[in-house]
């Protein structure tokens, strides 16, 4: 089989490729998250969802403090600081190993969090055009993002790129890439960049599965892959579902995008989705299975690790 190459992601002294795919655990300090199973405005349950995911398997922590999307509540950047910076720098002390990111679209919320985060999560493809040399300055990684042109907080409303339907992926390679070499121009090293075609953001559910079913084109442009998959809407449409039952569907999504070569995943559920990806990896034959007993005499079954 001819499968997609997998680019690595390094941060924080850590390597994530093909035999090693990463789980990026999800806290929100927030209260009006899509997913109410991940709404941790109180400081101690996000302490403890941030320790549940570790625990699970997670090798990143993605924390935000506001909602992606238009409803909820208006949240302003020195009530974003508040929400996430204290709680990063509590993260930081307590598992200097985790790698931690910070889901913003705001350059001065970066600033404050500084050394506390090793990856700047901009959602909002490059919305505050300071914040890409925020990274750079503070040595984080950074994600590229595309959401089709739609500022912050923006729910799409009669979203096309075009009579064709690749036409949605012809625009997702090609911002993404112009975004990713413009990481580079502000000093941020290839393998610290992420590039994330962002379902749902900008995006029917048409547009999410066209792009998802061509994860091997993004992954094709030489950058670590970021799908952000879990229980959003067009799993949610998919199935007609809810997002507290969108796991099964997050799963299978993830898996397409795992054996199609991308390399971090975003989720609500970490030891699910770590399961998952482990799977795929070995199947592809990235990652060995962990135990080898089925069919080996006793005295030579061996630790596949």
């Amino acid at each position: 089989m001819d499968l997609p190459s997998a680019s690595p992601l390094v941060l924080r002294g850590r390597r994530f490729d093909a035999s090693s795919p990463a789980v990026m655990a999800i806290v929100n300090r927030t209260r009006d998250s899509f997913f109410s199973g991940n709404r941790h405005a109180d400081l101690e349950s996000a302490k403890a969802a941030f320790l549940v995911a570790v625990e699970q398997g997670a090798d990143l922590v993605d924390v935000g403090g506001v909602r992606a999307g238009q409803e909820g509540e208006v949240v302003d950047a020195d009530e974003e600081i508040r929400r996430v910076v204290p709680f990063l720098q509590w993260a930081r002390s307590e598992h200097p190993d985790v790698v931690l990111s910070l889901d913003t679209w705001r350059s001065e919320v970066a600033r404050e969090a500084g050394g506390a985060v090793d990856l700047v999560n901009d959602t909002w493809a490059g919305h505050d055009r300071d914040l890409v040399h925020v990274a750079s300055a503070i040595s984080a990684g950074y994600v590229i993002s595309h959401t089709g042109g739609l500022p912050p907080r923006t729910d799409p409303v009669d979203v096309s790129y075009g009579d064709d339907p690749l036409d949605v992926v012809r625009d997702v390679v090609e911002a993404l890439w112009h975004g990713a070499r413009a990481a580079e121009r502000a000093g941020i090293p290839k393998e610290r960049v992420l590039v994330d075609p962002t379902l749902d953001f900008g995006k029917t559910t048409a547009h999410s599965l066209e792009v998802l079913r061509h994860t091997a084109d993004v992954v094709a442009l030489g950058y670590p892959v970021l799908q952000a998959i879990s229980r959003k809407d067009f799993v949610g449409e998919s199935l007609a579902l809810p997002a507290e039952e969108r796991l099964e569907g997050s799963l299978a999504a993830t898996a397409v995008a795992a054996w199609l070569g991308a390399t971090v995943f975003r989720t609500h559920d970490v030891r699910a989705t770590r399961r998952a990806l482990d799977m795929v990896a070995t199947i592809r034959g990235d990652r060995p299975p962990r135990l080898a007993v089925r069919g080996v005499p006793r005295g030579h079954r061996a630790n596949g690790s």
